[in-house]
């Protein structure tokens, strides 16, 4: 079995993180399976060459942006695989160029075009875990590219495409997809599977769990994602195509702090939805600013002092009681 692992910046962060994190590669491999492990940069890695840089210009080039903030996904693939191999692990670094990762010539946010997969097929011929940079490929140019906030989850589903997989796994600091962010909302339930369309409406709306790029992606190759902590045992949620009559109305809702704005997603979420959404927050004294219909959520905006409420409110009413 061939299994494409993926860990966000939280689950490399320290020293200690590192280690339990290079320890489920371990357990993958013990249990004979092949591994690709997928790499963010760790902490708050990213955003602080990005302070470094507006220090010294306001407005950097992007090409050199772009080649600044690939180096933090290069010292975790470096940290991990150096891990790996003090755990008795044999493994290899590798760039996003390494790994044969071809972009758009966009910088700051480029997509993948395609991915020459050698230098992984023959890490794995020989035994070893090749740890992959996410975020990150390179241009026809030769320039090294980004694929933007998020691209490591990109990263992962892409090379799971290109290599057919057999899982392809996210870690985060969280340990499933729920109904709602359960650090914000009272009673959000953790959902054990969810549909790719559905997730797909949640990341545009504001939730940060999966990239909205690789959900896309999985979209259009038919991959499953298994969502999972880094932290704890816990079961996965599954993200997958599901049939329509295994489909919630409403899968969840997520929201746009800085905008002001609410997505209630989901199958049944239509004009009908909409206005029951409007009648609901009108009736609790949430003026309604505007709404909006988009293909598989409906959305309204409130003032953002009342928008915790307002979440609240059609979590409650509309997602846990359908």
């Amino acid at each position: 079995m061939l299994i494409v692992e993926k860990f966000g910046g939280s689950s490399l962060a320290d020293i200690e993180r590192l280690r339990r994190t290079a320890e489920i590669c371990r357990a993958a491999r013990c249990r004979e399976h092949d591994v690709i492990v997928v790499v963010s940069a760790r902490g708050d890695t990213t955003d602080h060459l990005v302070d470094m840089a507006q220090e010294i210009s306001p407005r950097p080039s992007k090409r050199e942006l772009d080649a600044l903030m690939t180096t933090g996904e290069q010292q975790s693939a470096a940290l991990m695989a150096i891990m790996l191999e003090s755990l008795g692990v044999k493994a290899q670094s590798l760039s996003g160029w390494q790994a044969g990762i071809l972009t758009g010539s966009q910088h700051g946010g480029s997509d993948i075009r395609f991915i020459a997969p050698g230098r992984i097929q023959e890490a794995l011929s020989q035994g070893r875990v090749p740890v992959v940079t996410g975020f990150q490929g390179f241009t026809a140019r030769g320039d090294i590219s980004t694929l933007g906030r998020g691209g490591s989850d990109t990263t992962a589903v892409a090379l799971a495409a290109a290599l057919e997989a057999d899982r392809c796994e996210i870690y985060t600091d969280v340990d499933g997809i729920y109904t709602a962010d359960p650090r914000l909302i009272t009673g959000a339930r953790k959902l054990p599977r969810i549909d790719l369309r559905d997730m797909l409406a949640l990341a545009k709306g504001g939730s940060q769990v999966l990239h909205s790029k690789s959900v896309e992606l999985a979209l259009a190759n038919n991959i499953n994602i298994h969502l999972l902590s880094s932290f704890e045992s816990a079961p996965p949620s599954l993200v997958c195509r599901l049939k329509e009559a295994e489909r919630p109305a409403f899968a969840g809702v997520t929201r746009r702090r800085e905008e002001g704005s609410l997505s209630l997603v989901g199958k049944a979420a239509d004009a009908s939805a909409l206005s029951r959404m409007v009648v609901l927050l009108s009736g609790a004294g949430i003026p309604v600013l505007s709404g909006v219909l988009d293909e598989g959520s409906a959305g309204v905006t409130v003032a953002p002092e009342q928008l915790d409420a307002a979440t609240q409110l059609i979590h409650d009413e509309m997602v846990l009681k359908q």
